[in-house]
């Protein structure tokens, strides 16, 4: 691994050789986990371009995490280099753990995407194994040189998903601004991997960066300097502080760890009704990929109206897939018109595309 954290690429055990010949070891570090992961991928290229290491066709990346398989997908446009995604759809990107299947994607991967130490513990093992077989894969840390917050105050720092980072956050993405030096991360380690199409991903780096991330921060900006209410109740965890620090407001989890996956409290409601009371809360946040039930029983138990939408970006649904939905569109047709909403600024039925607030109005 060089100074940048990112692995410099290593050719004593070809990663066909890792597959057939038996080092065996990321296998046995992966066994015994659940789910089926499926991959997302672009489409290569059509046309001469890079090889992937095994001279059998294009240079394929895998991504650990969805927000930054789409940030990747649109750095590699117009280039032979394929990108998949390994998280599988209707799934968060943490808390899931992957079945041993994930391990042939990642051996014979010529780039493996990842949000850096102790948030994937899967991907940390996967990681340490390909180091240990010598394999390889070369790794592509989207989280190197990015500024990390402080954990909200509620947080235990030795929760899983801190560790080397403790103390800090690592949800930085929300942050359009932050989210384009993991852009350059990955713009950086593909041209590494296929120097000839440095040119073009550099490009394509600096366009998504202009015209995708700058225009979110823009119109997140709007959004929040046009509220009156400066809290927001989310029946979601903890993974929205970023977007609290970069535009002043104090987004209000109902789950007070970092992963999908914790337990509500009665304490947890508690604060959440005093929260709403004081606030005159109408609508509340839900995250898409969490349990309803909590959001529910807000709606029985306080003066809340509704529940609406949001996500950190961490996965995608089937209908998402199917549109071609990536960070850009979960931006605007998800996480924004709920903020619109629930900071008091439109009504549902104003928010979103053409019947926004039918679909999503206490989704199911």
């Amino acid at each position: 691994m060089n100074d940048t954290g990112q692995s410099q690429p290593k050719y004593s055990v070809s990663r066909r050789r890792a597959i057939t010949g038996g080092t065996g070891l990321l296998a046995a570090s992966l066994a015994g986990c659940t789910g089926s992961p499926s991959s997302t991928g672009a489409e290569p290229t059509n046309g001469s371009g890079t090889d992937g290491a095994n001279g059998d066709g294009p240079a394929v990346a895998v991504a650990s995490f969805f927000s930054f398989y789409d940030f990747a997908r649109n750095i590699v446009d117009e280039t032979p280099i394929q990108v998949n995604n390994l998280v599988p759809t209707g799934l968060h990107g943490h808390g899931w753990e992957p079945n041993a299947s994930v391990t042939k994607d990642i051996i014979e991967a010529d780039a493996f995407l990842h949000v850096g130490p102790e948030f994937q513990p899967w991907a940390d093992r996967a990681i340490q194994t390909l180091k240990d077989d010598d394999v390889d894969t070369q790794l592509i840390n989207v989280r190197e040189g990015v500024e990390l917050v402080d954990l909200a105050a509620t947080l235990d720092p030795e929760e899983e998903g801190v560790g080397k980072q403790q103390g800090k956050d690592p949800h930085f993405w929300l942050d359009p601004d932050r989210a384009k030096k993991s852009v350059d991360n990955i713009a950086d380690g593909f041209a590494r991997l296929a120097p000839d199409q440095e040119r073009s991903l550099q490009a394509n780096a600096e366009t998504y960066k202009s015209d995708v991330l700058e225009q979110i921060d823009q119109d997140y900006q709007s959004i929040f300097d046009a509220a009156d209410r400066d809290v927001v109740q989310l029946a979601a965890h903890n993974a929205f502080q970023y977007i609290g620090v970069t535009y002043d407001v104090q987004m209000v989890p109902l789950v007070t760890n970092l992963a999908a996956s914790g337990d509500v409290k009665p304490s947890d409601i508690a604060d959440a009704k005093e929260v709403i009371k004081e606030n005159d809360i109408q609508y509340i946040a839900n995250g898409v990929f969490e349990s309803r039930k909590p959001a529910k029983q807000l709606l029985d138990e306080t003066q809340v109206e509704g529940y609406l939408p949001v996500t950190p970006y961490a996965g995608v649904r089937e209908d998402w897939v199917e549109n071609n939905w990536g960070y850009k569109e979960i931006a605007y047709n998800i996480n924004m018109p709920t903020f619109e909403v629930v900071l008091g600024n439109k009504q549902p039925e104003e928010a979103g595309p053409d019947g926004w607030a039918d679909e999503w109005m206490n989704f199911e």
